[in-house]
């Protein structure tokens, strides 16, 4: 698959890139992104929530009312769950949310992740560039020429820049990351994903194994 590189400023260079078949052109696993996405959001849940039981709550243990006779049900402790003012019933424990997946079901998931934004030709391959201060103003002229204006973008470099970092750092819908740190999750949340020229040897390596 060859796909068109170009400048910061969204024109064709001219040249072309061959993206692999094996890493962008596979039948997308659905369950397999499926899996990846609810692991990522399981581990970003805290599972800090806590609700006050019946053995936790301040009150009286005295016997409410007679067991008998009254024509209503039986009561104990004004602490159960029933009354207002008693604890909760089973209610949130803290608990951890997170769960295994294994390597290889992960590589297929981030591969069909990118196989589906490849055949919808939503990823956009650009020669690499590099700013000499971050500024929030240069990053968004380079978002105004690829024509991602108002649009989720993933952009994934090669090596780590930080100007570059910075200057997105402040676009709630822009995200900048390395190759490395590339999940399904942060692919299937864009609506486009930009690949720098540096990042596309990496990309392949780590997904072709």
């Amino acid at each position: 698959m060859k796909v068109a590189v170009l400048d910061k400023n969204g024109k064709d260079t001219g040249r072309k890139v061959e993206l692999s078949k094996e890493v962008y052109g596979i039948e997308p696993n659905n369950h397999a992104v499926y899996l990846d996405v609810k692991q990522y959001l399981a581990n970003q849940r805290q599972g800090t929530h806590k609700a006050k039981e019946r053995a936790e709550i301040t009150g009286s243990t005295r016997k409410i009312k007679k067991q008998k006779g009254t024509g209503t049900a039986r009561a104990g402790s004004i602490k159960s769950g029933v009354f207002r003012g008693g604890g909760r019933m089973f209610g949130p424990r803290p608990r951890n949310y997170s769960f295994k997946l294994n390597k290889n079901l992960k590589r297929l998931a981030r591969k069909s992740a990118l196989s589906m934004k490849a055949t919808n030709k939503a990823i956009i391959v650009v020669e690499d560039v590099t700013l000499e201060t971050p500024k929030t103003k240069d990053f968004t002229t380079i978002l105004s020429a690829l024509g991602l204006d108002g649009k989720k973008s993933l952009f994934v470099l090669g090596e780590s820049n930080k100007n570059l970092y910075l200057s997105s750092r402040n676009l709630k819908r822009t995200e900048v990351i390395i190759n490395s740190e590339l999940s399904t999750y942060k692919i299937m949340n864009a609506n486009s994903v930009v690949l720098f020229e540096s990042s596309l040897e990496g990309i392949e390596q780590n997904l072709s194994k």
